[in-house]
């Protein structure tokens, strides 16, 4: 018998929901690339409905008991997020908004209340869509991804850990447990944009972090991350690296423009041409840097 979600006829898979992190990484060691793990399902059971997710898997596991990748601490010089935590939780959090503000600001406007409520960090990332919200806020904070197998674990770098639209580095018995977030420097300055069609309930055309650090009107330091123009969230570096030693000053961040176009790699979707996205790429990113040398 058939199990149906909306108008949608889903084929029979067989359901796991494992009870603590051990029983889930058993799971998962054992149905291999067979299984889809299941957070918040605000993206996966919406793809149902509308027919856009082939079901390429026999198992379903529901992650939602495992309890122990629901956190955000402070740990030493880092903050540490659980990947099955919340995003109504990190957004409201005392520890992300005083350390990480601009994360707490991306997630504000993520979908609506009852999305940020039901959906999680970790889903959000393991999504792999080019526009991912949570992406840019922790490329520019250059957080690492920590993966669990039921043999072991390793670190990755978030600027390593997307390979394109709904890829990611995960490999089939792995799963992302927790993002690690190095505390920023006191002195940098952070702003983040997001341009949609709407101001809410809207998938990003373009989004931009930055931080930046002046010193003696010079930058000391600069990281830029951008979302939805390119095959994956993309940190980009080589503009980074035109500013860094530059006066800070309005006509050098207009002089990075020209390395930016050529780092951003956008399409023409129903949101928005490519040449568009190219266009805004720049004026946010130059209105971020800006944002950024204001003093308050």
């Amino acid at each position: 018998m058939k199990n149906f979600i909306g108008s949608r006829a889903i084929p029979p898979v067989k359901y796991h929901r494992p009870k603590d992190l051990g029983a889930a990484l058993t799971a998962i060691q054992d149905l291999k690339d067979s299984c889809k793990l299941l957070a918040g399902g605000t993206d996966l059971l919406p793809a149902f409905r509308r027919g856009t997710a082939a079901l390429a898997f026999d198992h379903l596991v529901d992650m939602s008991s495992v309890k122990e990748l629901n956190y955000i601490r402070k740990e030493e010089d880092e903050i540490r997020i659980g990947a099955l935590t919340r995003l109504a939780t990190i957004e409201e959090s005392e520890i992300v908004k005083r350390y990480i503000p601009i994360l707490a600001e991306a997630v504000s406007q993520m979908g609506s209340l009852q999305i940020r409520n039901q959906g999680t960090i970790g889903g959000n990332l393991c999504n792999a869509s080019p526009a991912a919200d949570t992406a840019p806020p922790l490329l520019v904070f250059g957080a690492k991804a920590l993966l669990k197998s039921a043999v072991g674990q390793r670190a990755v770098s978030l600027d390593r850990f997307f390979l394109g639209p709904g890829k990611t580095i995960l490999e089939p018995v792995e799963m992302l447990a927790e993002i690690q977030i190095p505390i920023p420097e006191a002195e940098g300055r952070f702003c983040y944009l997001k341009l949609g069609r709407r101001n809410a309930f809207t998938l990003s055309i373009v989004s931009v972090a930055a931080w930046a650090k002046v010193e003696n009107e010079i930058f000391r330091g600069i990281r830029i991350a951008l979302g939805a123009v390119a095959p994956v969230p993309l940190r980009a570096f080589q503009t980074e690296k035109f500013l860094i030693g530059q006066k800070a000053i309005a006509e050098n961040i207009a002089a990075s423009g020209e390395s930016l176009i050529r780092e951003v790699q956008p399409i023409s979707d129903v949101r928005a041409s490519a040449d568009y996205r190219k266009d805004m790429s720049f004026v946010l990113t130059k209105r971020a840097i800006l944002s950024c040398l204001m003093v308050s």
